[in-house]
């Protein structure tokens, strides 16, 4: 992507995304021990170095997107309300952030260009295919058990996945 001065810039994940998939990962961790208890903000803010306030919205937004159910009261917190197994980390990011892949705010198959630009279009929306290729096949239990789809694990092992690029390389 290009950011100010013409710098090119990779693909970013929100802090709210990584604040979200950690504390998700916490709480399907005690789904898949059986753990029937429920979780405290301040518990998962502790465990995983996450701001408290910026969590509580966090969590508020998995509620209204319907991944946790929360719990009121003394013994009151969180637990999720669905099956971990049908959460991808797409559905977390598009719940906390929207849309995985936009331009300028625009998705990708709404962005308009000139004749001679339009090839650009199809470029967004392969680089869109790739990301929900990753991030749609992996779910909240691959995450809390530690093991990643095949095709993910692949991706993740290829050494050339681990090295920086930068610009004129």
């Amino acid at each position: 992507m290009v950011g100010e001065c013409g710098r090119l810039r990779g693909m970013r994940v929100s802090a709210k995304s990584d604040y979200a998939l950690r504390a998700l990962i916490e709480i399907t961790q005690r789904w898949v021990a059986n753990d029937p208890s429920v979780v405290s903000a301040e518990e998962l803010s502790r465990a995983q170095g996450i701001p408290h306030g910026f969590l509580q919205g966090i969590l508020a937004d998995l509620r209204r997107a319907g991944v946790l159910a929360s719990q009121r009261g003394q013994s009151g917190g969180w637990k999720l309300a669905v099956d971990p197994n049908e959460v991808s980390v797409a559905d977390v990011m598009r719940a906390v952030d929207g849309p995985i892949v936009s331009i300028s705010g625009v998705r990708p198959e709404s962005v308009a260009y000139n004749e001679r630009a339009v090839v650009l279009q199809r470029v967004w929306i392969a680089a869109r295919a790739s990301l929900r290729d990753v991030l749609e096949h992996t779910t909240l239990i691959d995450l809390a058990k530690g093991k990643l789809p095949a095709g993910v694990e692949r991706r993740s092992r290829d050494e050339d996945a681990w090295q920086a690029r930068v610009p004129g390389s």
